[in-house]
């Protein structure tokens, strides 16, 4: 994210690196680099992502894993917009514009994520829409979300959630208040945009329709 570029010194102004994400310039005349990338008024651009489970969602790994944007076109300066933890799959976008990254990401703009969940063993339906209407975590109410079952054989059930908010591993931590195991957790739509049949692994860039999707 934005913040994140510039807190780590990345992003430079005339030359001059900035730490601080809350300095003012002025745009008009200003030179602005991300990782030594000129930024320009170049339109904005939207791509997504079908991120592989066992790929971790930042530029640079010290532990040497796979990321997200060993997948990505190199040519291009690209913010993610949001995360997805590395045991995680499913539809991830990235922009160029950095101030719509943010805005989208606000969460006074309640963009719904959409998940489908499999877990083991299944929960009946009385506890998982107390979770979707009753959630706490560290001490602050989950704002509600939507939970339905897909399906449900034998040991393990698939449910599909819709989350108004994201906190850090949101749905892995409610489950697990439930005594639930999630086997597999895969992103399925930002706002009204699904992933659709982006093959894993794969990425490709929103149409200006499919961008007008991602408003609240």
């Amino acid at each position: 994210m934005a913040a994140d570029w510039i807190r780590a010194g990345k992003v430079t102004v005339n030359g001059q690196i900035i730490y601080e994400p809350e300095a003012r310039f002025s745009l008009r005349d200003a030179r602005i680099s991300v990782a030594g990338q000129r930024l320009t008024g170049q339109a904005r651009k939207v791509l997504m992502l079908h991120k592989p489970r066992g790929v971790v969602s930042t530029r640079a790994d010290e532990r040497g894993r796979p990321t997200v944007y060993d997948l990505l076109p190199s040519d291009h300066w690209l913010a993610p917009i949001g995360r997805l933890d590395q045991a995680s799959s499913g539809l991830l976008l990235f922009s160029n514009d950095p101030e719509w990254a943010q805005i989208l990401l606000n969460p006074d703009q309640h963009v719904s994520k959409t998940y489908h969940v499999q877990i083991r063993p299944p929960l009946p339906a009385e506890v998982f829409r107390h979770i979707a209407q009753h959630s706490s975590l560290d001490g602050k109410p989950c704002l509600p979300m939507q939970i339905r079952e897909l399906r449900c054989g034998g040991k393990t059930q698939w449910l599909e959630i819709v989350l108004q908010e994201g906190r850090n591993r949101q749905i892995r931590r409610l489950l697990q208040g439930a005594d639930a195991e999630v086997l597999r957790l895969v992103r399925v739509a930002i706002g009204d945009l699904p992933l659709g049949n982006l093959a894993s692994g794969q990425w490709r860039w929103l149409s200006p329709d499919e961008e007008r999707l991602l408003k609240p």
